[in-house]
């Protein structure tokens, strides 16, 4: 470990009642100095005002889409403009339609309620948004008072050690109420209006009529999300808060360690949101053993293997396996889970349905399709013992032990409740509002399901009213005449939207960012936003970004904007992209290297990208700009240097 200072330690750091140090020092510092400072920005470098942003043609009346409380707003332009807004594509990697934002509102809310008012996070109160040509924009709200950062501090202290303490039971109890929601989901109905209410239910003498069963269910399916959202934030912000008190621990202890060394302390897990792709690999396996591996071709529709599987007795054994393996690993879909036309698996395969073809190819090869997970784990447990042999006394190796020992148990949580949540949920969610929806088209009131996501949900809150009160009195719904036109004009605004290109953060840029949190996962710091307003100097085929996964890699470049043009990945090429998702991870066994626009140390890129030991670079800001398809490039995931080399 040459060239490594040790520092004597980390000590000042409170106990908490869970017998765990938790480090506050840096965090109130931080805050004092972002106080102290908050008034200085760069005067020469600033992203523009979101008030300067043209709407693009053809997109005029967007703001019509949503709730004025999420739009920039002349009532509030003095402290809009005052802040810096970045674009969340890690989350949101397109434009919204009015309905997928009740994601944006229903997790917001709950991320700033288990930041401020939950645990009390010391430096951070959550995290504001606003829609800007149907994209969403997000800003850290700090805690500037040092005092009140104290008091937070020991608020926080109390109740993580609390969960840390019990953080088994606690994440377990989690999953279980994860899967109730997904359960209360799937009891939800969405009846047919009779025409006449049966005997059976006049009978069981309750008074309720069908009109009561299908209002409550929408409202039991809104609640949910908004009951998910919290459930989600509790632990995703207890869980990222213990990697930042040892990264804290960390940086005091061992001043010149680099963010690598640190999550290379802490990874070789094994979580459920791997578990999709570990069951891709067995039915590409299954294949081989059944002899259907020559159904699975290169180019061929999957909706046609399926049917040509039917005509055989082993064609038919595997689609069993298939659909044993479906529920639940299947229900992940190949977005985030917070926009509705990300399908699951399990609805449509078409993005991922090539990896599956390639994992044949490589099973009837004699190729080994495991993750080492030994030799991650070897290699883990090395770093680890070889900074430990710095620390100089006993008391600072006590708290490593422990601290390092809470973040590998905790740590695990940050990337496996994705799938319980973001997509299990999320997939089960999305697919529930269209049995909705197929009512609605049904009566009139749309003409296709997915037309329902046009409206903002308390647009459809009201369609529904209207439907159930013409429907009970036998008269004329106003829906029919008025929503079809509605939907096919926001349909023709959002297609000019997704042609624009947002400017990858608004405001000015301040001089220090407190939120740690906002440097790890989305790789945001006041150098990474100098760089993306500052023309390339020096060598311009040179880019930086943060390095998420060491090793270096040469090969042609494969960008990609979207999901759907994954099926284009080729082995051995570098995958080039605005942002990655876990769900992706069939990829991931094709590609050498990943490079994105998006991204820091700690964002599920990296994590999945360090578990399949693929070279990483992530957050460039301008990468799929700069690179084209084809491109001979050089990935330093140790530098955090994209070299374009053709």
């Amino acid at each position: 470990m040459t060239g490594t200072r040790l520092r004597r330690g980390a000590r000042g750091s409170p106990t908490t009642p869970g017998g765990m140090r938790l480090s506050i020092d840096e965090a109130r510092d931080a805050a004092r100095e972002e106080g102290e400072e908050k008034s200085a920005v760069s005067g020469e470098l600033r992203f523009p005002s979101p008030f300067e942003v043209e709407t693009p043609l053809g997109a005029e009346g967007w703001q019509e889409m949503y709730p004025k409380h999420v739009l920039f707003s002349e009532e509030r332009r003095e402290s809009e403009e005052a802040r810096l807004w970045f674009y969340n594509g890690m989350h949101f990697p397109e434009p919204m339609t009015p309905f997928d934002i009740i994601t944006a509102e229903s997790f917001y809310v709950a991320i700033g309620e288990m930041s401020a008012r939950f645990f009390c996070i010391p430096p951070a109160m959550g995290i504001d948004f606003r829609v800007l040509n149907g994209y969403v924009y997000i800003n850290s709200i700090p805690v500037l008072d040092p005092q009140k950062v104290q008091e937070r501090a020991q608020l926080f202290q109390r109740r993580a050690g609390h969960y840390y303490a019990n953080w088994e039971r606690i994440y377990e109890g989690w999953r279980e109420r994860v899967k109730q929601e997904i359960a209360a989901l799937r009891a939800v109905s969405f009846p047919e209006l009779p025409d006449i209410e049966p005997d059976e239910l006049v009978f069981a003498e309750r008074g309720i009529g069908t009109s009561m069963s299908v209002l409550e269910g929408y409202n039991r399916v809104i609640e949910s999300l908004f009951r998910l959202a919290q459930i989600h934030s509790e632990i995703v912000m207890i869980g990222f808060a213990a990697y930042l008190t040892f990264y804290d621990f960390c940086k005091q202890a061992f001043p010149e360690i680099s963010d690598q060394q640190i999550t290379g302390m802490i990874g070789a897990i094994d979580v459920s949101m791997l578990r999709p792709d570990e069951e891709f690999k067995a039915l590409a396996r299954r294949a081989v053993e059944l002899g259907i591996a020559d159904k699975f071709v290169e180019g061929r529709d999957w909706q046609e293997v399926f049917a040509e599987l039917r005509q055989s007795d082993a064609g038919q054994a595997w689609l069993r396996e298939w659909d044993e393996r479906s529920d639940p690993w299947f229900y992940v879909n190949s977005g985030g889970g917070l926009q509705h036309h990300f399908r699951a698996w399990v609805d449509d395969p078409s993005p991922i349905f090539g990896a599956l073809i390639d994992y044949i190819r490589r099973v009837e090869r004699g190729e080994n399709l495991e993750r080492d997970i030994e030799a991650q784990r070897q290699e883990r447990d090395r770093i680890t013992a070889e900074y430990r042999e710095l620390l100089r006394t006993d008391e600072d190796r006590k708290a490593f032990d422990e601290l390092i020992g809470l973040v590998r148990k905790v740590y695990f949580s940050i990337e496996d409740h994705r799938f319980f949540a973001d997509h299990w949920y999320m997939s089960t969610f999305w697919n529930k509002l269209r049995e909705l929806g197929q009512l609605f088209v049904d009566h009139g009131f749309f003409r296709e399901v997915d037309d329902m996501f046009y409206l903002h949900w308390t647009e459809v809150s009201q369609a529904l009213t209207d439907l159930l009160l013409s429907w009970s009195v036998g008269g004329e719904a106003l829906g029919p005449r008025h929503w079809p036109s509605v939907v096919e004009r926001r349909k023709a605004i959002l297609a000019e939207l997704r042609k624009f290109n947002p400017p990858p953060a608004l405001g000015v840029v301040p001089e220090t960012i407190a939120d740690p949190a906002i440097v790890m996962l989305w790789g945001i710091t006041p150098d990474r936003l100098r760089a993306w307003l500052t023309p390339a100097d020096g060598d311009g085929n040179i880019l930086r970004g943060f390095p998420a996964s060491s090793g270096t890699v040469e090969g042609p470049a494969r960008v990609i904007s979207s999901v759907n043009e994954l099926e284009t990945v080729q082995d051995g090429e570098i995958l080039v992209c605005p942002v990655t998702e876990p769900s992706w991870a069939p990829i991931f066994t094709k590609v050498r290297g990943t490079v994105t626009d998006i991204g820091g140390v700690m964002s599920h890129a990296a994590i999945v990208t360090r578990e399949y030991n693929i070279p990483a670079v992530l957050g460039t800001g301008v990468a799929t700009k700069r690179i084209r398809t084809g491109q001979r490039i050089r990935v330093d995931g140790d530098q955090g240097i994209v070299t374009i080399l053709d």
